[in-house]
C-alpha cells in the first residue's frame, strides 16, 4: 500500500490505541476510558486497545479497563519502555495503520516519529490541557485533549 493510502487509513491494519496508565490516570485528570476509545474510533476500526500499568495499579482499574475492552499490560519495569516498544513494533510490522498514544510524556515522541516514517497516521491524546505535551502534539499528525 502506498504511503498516502496508509496516511488516509485505507489499509486493513486498523487503529492501535496505546494508553500510558500512570501518566493518564492521575488525580488531577478525570479520564474516562470510553472517551479514549471514542477518539480512537474516529480513525477507524480499533485493532488493539492496550492500557499499560505498573505493579501498583489497583484491581478496580484493571477490572474496569478490561470491562471497557482494553488489554491490560502490567509491568514491574518501566511502563514507558514497554509501551514504546510495543507501539513501534506494531507500526513497523504494519499491524496498524494509525497509532494513537494517550499520554503526557514526551518519551513517546520517537515512537510517533517511527510510526509516521512507516506510513502510519499518528495521533496524540493528552489527558487534559494541563497535562498536554507540546512535543507529542507537535510530532503527531493530529492531537486531542480530553478537555476539548
Amino acid at each position: 500500500m502506498s504511503l498516502l493510502g496508509r496516511l488516509r487509513g485505507d489499509g486493513n491494519g486498523g487503529v492501535g490505541l496505546y494508553v500510558d496508565g500512570p501518566n493518564v490516570f492521575r488525580e488531577e485528570f478525570d479520564v474516562d476510558l470510553d472517551d479514549l476509545r471514542a477518539i480512537a474510533d474516529e480513525y477507524g476500526r480499533i485493532a488493539a486497545a492496550r492500557l499499560y500499568l505498573d505493579e501498583h495499579a489497583t484491581p478496580g482499574l484493571i477490572q474496569a479497563s478490561e470491562a471497557h475492552g482494553f488489554e491490560v499490560i502490567t509491568t514491574s519495569g518501566d511502563v514507558d519502555v514497554k509501551l514504546a516498544v510495543d507501539a513501534t513494533r506494531a507500526a513497523s510490522e504494519g499491524r496498524i495503520d494509525t497509532l494513537v498514544i494517550a499520554s503526557r510524556d514526551t518519551d513517546f515522541k520517537p515512537a510517533l516519529e517511527v510510526a509516521a516514517d512507516r506510513g502510519c497516521r499518528t495521533v496524540a491524546i493528552a489527558p487534559g490541557e494541563y497535562g498536554r505535551s507540546d512535543a507529542l502534539s507537535n510530532t503527531a499528525h493530529e492531537s486531542h485533549s480530553l478537555e476539548d
